[in-house]
């Protein structure tokens, strides 16, 4: 390593820095020399063009875009303010190569350089579809495209809705070819189906008619129809936005993608229920013929008509070959009718029997029904109750007795009452659970007395109170005739 020379002071060099006269380079701030820098960059570089590969994408909350723009040797930062980003016809990602046109500027806050991008476009065809086959993928992995997500398409909808342009020959195709095979109630959304907005008008669409309650104003189709004629890539690319690619997967309706021609595939073919090459194949795909319906019904109702005819002759062939083997009705009654007769003249036969027989035992009875025998009869039932001694005497003699012993029993129970002395002023003292108290200590041990009169019953509490002198007998004035007389 060469070795450094000694540093030696200059002589016109000072600690202080000092402007002398003539000099043209005054110092300049920070801010300055930034300023001349912006001008002078804006100025030179105020439309440019560049190719290269995206990198960092990132979408602020402000709907600004910032991202870098790099090659094998070289990156470079760019912003897209939120209007121009919200007109991009594709969704930005890491890996796509694109030319981005703007104004190269300067960022004093970082000290770097970058590119403000007014418009970028996908960077050629290949470009195009390698973000397509990217975002394909990644849809595919999140199950977007599943087969257990599609849906059969109804067979006879009462209302189609038709999501396309209501000025091409697209919407003119789908009408007729309704028209032809089954006139349906067609209800259209018009959009835009190529350029800037036309993702965002087919998705808000799509969500619209899904969003639509049965029964309202505007009524809910049975079958969606998103449909577009054919195309440059470019000009089908709003098809494969991926907020359109969601919409249709999340639609509540069963839904016919047909953009296109047949060889063309947009991402919308992979999340409808069902793809159609062509608008008018949709057409035909939502509605059956109308002719061929009918005659199909037709030949229904004529095969319906020869089943029952043949089934009625068969029937009634069948109902003759029975009839024919059965017997004849008189044949069937003849063997009853000879048994009725039997039974009629045995019943006779038994009636004039049973008659004379009760004629007989009437006559038997009779005898025993002369009044003399009767009479007999009841002097003889007389005689065996007067054996008896059943004398209204001896009865009511042994009734009285029995009361003569009742009324003593009575006297005794009332001599043993106890409450008989109550009515004499005497009285009853319980406790509260009605048992008897028998001495002064046991009712003082009591917190609540009940005294029993002959009147009813009175609840005392027992308790000491102060002893009241009892007063002194009045005298007894003498009668009149204890009073001794007088001697004088």
């Amino acid at each position: 390593m060469p070795e450094m020379p000694p540093y030696r002071d200059q002589e016109n060099a000072g600690l202080l820095a000092a402007q002398t006269a003539g000099d043209n380079a005054p110092a300049l701030s920070i801010s300055e020399i930034s300023q001349l820098l912006k001008r002078t960059v804006e100025d030179r570089f105020g439309f440019v063009r560049v190719r290269g590969e995206l990198s960092g994408v990132k979408r602020a909350a402000s709907g600004h875009l910032y991202l870098s723009l790099k090659d094998e040797n070289a990156r470079l930062d760019g912003v897209m303010w939120r209007g121009g980003a919200q007109r991009l016809g594709f969704m930005p990602e890491d890996g796509v190569e694109v030319i981005a046109t703007g104004k190269l500027t300067t960022y004093p806050g970082r000290s770097n350089y970058q590119i403000v991008i007014e418009r970028m476009e996908i960077a050629g065809e290949g470009a195009l579809l390698a973000l397509l086959a990217k975002t394909k993928a990644r849809l595919e992995a999140e199950g977007l495209f599943a087969r257990e997500r599609k849906r059969p398409l109804p067979y006879l909808p009462r209302v189609i809705g038709v999501v396309t342009s209501p000025t091409g020959a697209v919407i003119r195709d789908i009408l007729h070819r309704l028209r032809d095979r089954f006139p349906t109630h067609v209800v259209v959304w018009p959009v835009l189906v190529q350029g800037p907005g036309a993702a965002a008008q087919i998705a808000a669409a799509v969500r619209g008619f899904s969003a639509l309650e049965p029964g309202g104003p505007v009524p809910r189709p049975d079958l969606l129809i998103v449909a577009r004629g054919g195309g440059s890539i470019e000009d089908l690319w709003c098809f494969n936005d991926e907020d359109v690619v969601r919409a249709i997967a999340a639609s509540t309706i069963p839904t016919i993608s047909a953009v296109g021609h047949e060889t063309d595939t947009t991402l919308a073919d992979f999340a409808a229920d069902v793809r159609a090459p062509t608008p008018t194949a949709a057409a035909e795909m939502a509605v059956p013929v109308r002719g061929e319906l009918m005659a199909g019904l037709a030949d229904l109702q004529a095969r319906k008509q020869r089943a029952t005819v043949r089934l009625l002759s068969l029937s009634r062939e069948r109902l003759e070959q029975r009839a024919r083997r059965l017997p004849a009705p008189q044949a069937l009654l003849e063997g009853q009718a000879q048994r009725l007769d039997e039974l009629g003249d045995r019943l006779r036969r038994a009636l004039v029997h049973r008659t004379g027989l009760a004629a007989t035992l009437l006559a038997q009875r009779s005898a025993g029904l002369r009044p003399a025998a009767l009479t007999s009869r009841l002097q003889q039932a007389r005689e065996r109750l007067a054996a008896q001694r059943l004398r209204p005497a001896v009865v009511l003699q042994r009734i009285e007795a029995a009361r003569t012993q009742v009324g003593a029993l009575d006297r005794l129970r009332r001599s043993l009452d106890p409450e008989a002395p109550l009515a004499r002023g005497y009285v009853l003292v319980k406790a509260v659970d009605g048992s008897l108290i028998r001495s002064r200590d046991a009712a003082a041990a009591e917190a609540l007395l009940q005294l029993k009169f002959a009147d009813g019953v009175l609840e005392v509490a027992p308790g000491t109170a102060p002893a009241q002198s009892r007063p002194a007998p009045k005298p007894r004035s003498p009668a009149p005739g204890d009073a001794q007389p007088k001697l004088l």
